[in-house]
């Protein structure tokens, strides 16, 4: 209860704009206790609410409160105790707002980004991740979720069959890939392969300077609270099958199947049809829910339980990221 006697109000996610497949409550929706509350004012009594409704549902909406700055979204995703994470091994370029506060992927505006749980093509990864709408784009640019619950079960049973073993990254840094000195966040050798080593990641330096690493890692995982499983990989984003078909045709003119500048193979090494990714996108687009932005919104998810993506978008867009609570599987990763 608030000092002027009012309590903050919760919402089922059917009360506000959105497309959802049939039993979806994702997101919940929390509203502010009287008009342009602080969210930071807020926390206190919002806290456990908050926590509570992520656990369950996977997300919830926090819209209406006053953010007036991306330090308040910094304190606010920090209060919940977590140490905000640096982005490491990256996959997508991305810049650092401030400590612990990254831009969203920076791909080109035209370009859509798959749905996908973050650094879900690693063995270690942020159990939260918040975001948080500073400027909304005046077309598209909204931010798609999916329950990984959901998808887990839609998946086809001889699809889970076939990854459960998991499957093997292989990516190439250099021309068509990020470079490794920006993945890895170093211009030393030494540190890239201690890191490697470290988490479990086959590395080898190539003849012309350029880096190969390969990565055995989940395709699904249990949940640590909640003990459900979710699909949980990134296998989709990284089959060649995500190419532009022009420009894969170029690539594979040029490149073995290991060469090209990310790929994704099964357990044992051995490719893995387009056909199966054909299906697995069916069954991600099936479950996902989309809405509208709006300036000042805060999304929190737990990354497991909830994948994301980005739709095109047109006009001036700021949406910042933070990530805590780092959790990983770093058992078994030889290969």
């Amino acid at each position: 209860m608030h000092s002027n006697g009012t309590t903050p109000v919760k919402h089922a996610a059917e009360a506000f704009e959105r497309k959802a497949p049939v039993g979806s409550e994702l997101p919940t929706l929390i509203s502010p206790a009287y008009e342009n509350q602080p969210l930071l004012e807020a926390f206190g009594e919002l806290r456990a609410d908050i926590e509570a409704l992520v656990t369950r549902f996977g997300g919830v909406l926090l819209r209406g409160f006053q953010v007036p700055s991306v330090d308040a979204f910094q304190q606010f995703a920090a209060a919940f105790g977590h140490p905000l994470l640096s982005y490491e091994f990256a996959s997508t370029p991305r810049s650092a707002v401030s400590s612990g506060i990254y831009t969203s992927t920076e791909y080109p505006a035209h370009q859509h980004i798959p749905l996908h749980n973050e650094q879900a093509y690693t063995r270690e990864w942020p159990m939260k991740i918040w975001f948080h709408c500073v400027t909304a784009s005046p077309e598209g640019g909204e931010t798609p979720i999916a329950d990984s619950r959901a998808i887990y079960r839609r998946m086809p049973a001889e699809i889970r069959e076939r990854f459960e073993p998991g499957i093997l990254y292989v990516r190439n840094y250099g021309d068509f890939d990020m470079p490794w000195q920006q993945v890895f966040n170093t211009e030393e050798r030494s540190e890239v392969e201690a890191f490697c080593r470290r988490a479990g990641i086959r590395c080898e330096w190539k003849p012309d300077g350029d880096l190969r690493t390969t990565q055995l890692c989940q395709s699904m995982e249990t949940h640590p609270v909640t003990g459900e499983r979710v699909w949980f990989n990134q296998g989709h984003l990284f089959h060649v099958s995500n190419l532009q078909p022009e420009v894969r045709e170029s690539l594979e003119e040029l490149l073995d199947p290991e060469d090209m500048p990310r790929n994704v193979f099964f357990a044992d090494g051995s490719p893995i049809d387009d056909a199966i990714f054909d299906e697995i996108r069916g069954v991600l687009d099936a479950e996902t829910v989309i809405f509208p932005w709006q300036a000042g919104d805060v999304l929190m998810l737990d990354n497991m339980l909830v994948a994301h993506a980005r739709t095109p978008f047109k006009g001036p867009r700021k949406v910042v990221v933070a990530m805590a609570e780092g959790h990983g599987n770093l058992a078994n990763t030889t290969f």
